[in-house]
């Protein structure tokens, strides 16, 4: 089918929406996306085409049932398009440390911050012995190019530098995940990220605005 009938519901905060968007940026395809803004409420055009989950991302491609669940539409693509750059769906080391680094933000007090962090940094030990296991010494998970826990793990790097600028820590550093360090240099520059990775300062106004509503809302359910 031709690219111009390839449709990605994201919203720009998301790493999930993220992970599609740079999968069919390396199979070079044109698509048109459309950005929903969630915390304005849901469209009717994404309750009609996730109407389970009503969840973004979604993949529209032609006349097909639209595919959800963002890591299952980058197996998708990948097999749809099997003439661009292979993305090699395997993914043995995924971890849910995006979880753990959102904790962190909205931790109440100094020792429950302590924990998240923690866990976030050993979290990021494990990535960084799965990326000496997976890469081989090249640039990437995948090998030379970027791959599928590339992207997986990749989507988050936005968030992951709001949370150290918010909490003034430095999580990806020389000195404790070297090899991942320059690995996220690498994914944040490649021509296929750069452009849908989201702008620091950006992020980190939404993140204040996100935190503020987590916060007023769990002071509002203890004076219920």
């Amino acid at each position: 089918m031709a690219t111009s009938e390839v449709k990605l519901l994201g919203s720009w905060p998301s790493p999930y929406a993220m992970r599609p968007r740079i999968a069919l940026n390396i199979k070079s395809l044109d698509y048109e996306y459309v950005d929903e803004k969630l915390w304005e409420g849901k469209s009717q055009f994404l309750l009609q085409s996730n109407p389970v989950y009503k969840k973004i991302p979604v993949l529209i491609h032609g006349h097909l049932n639209p595919i959800c669940e963002s890591l299952i539409i980058v197996q998708y693509i990948d097999e749809a398009w099997s003439s661009g750059p292979s993305i090699l769906p395997s993914d043995p080391y995924e971890r849910a440390w995006f979880p753990a680094v959102k904790s962190i933000g909205v931790a109440k007090g100094e020792e429950a911050k302590k924990a998240a962090v923690a866990q976030v940094e050993e979290g990021l030990a494990l990535m960084e012995e799965a990326f000496g296991n997976c890469s081989k010494e090249k640039a990437f998970f995948g090998g030379d190019e970027i791959g599928y826990l590339d992207i997986a793990f990749g989507s988050f790097l936005g968030w992951l530098r709001v949370t150290e600028r918010f909490n003034e820590m430095k999580l990806l550093d020389q000195g404790k995940t070297p090899r991942l360090a320059d690995w996220a240099d690498r994914f944040t520059s490649h021509a296929a990220v750069k452009d849908v990775m989201p702008d620091t300062d950006k992020l980190a106004e939404f993140g204040k605005m996100v935190i503020a509503k987590i916060r007023a809302a769990g002071a509002a359910a203890e004076m219920h």
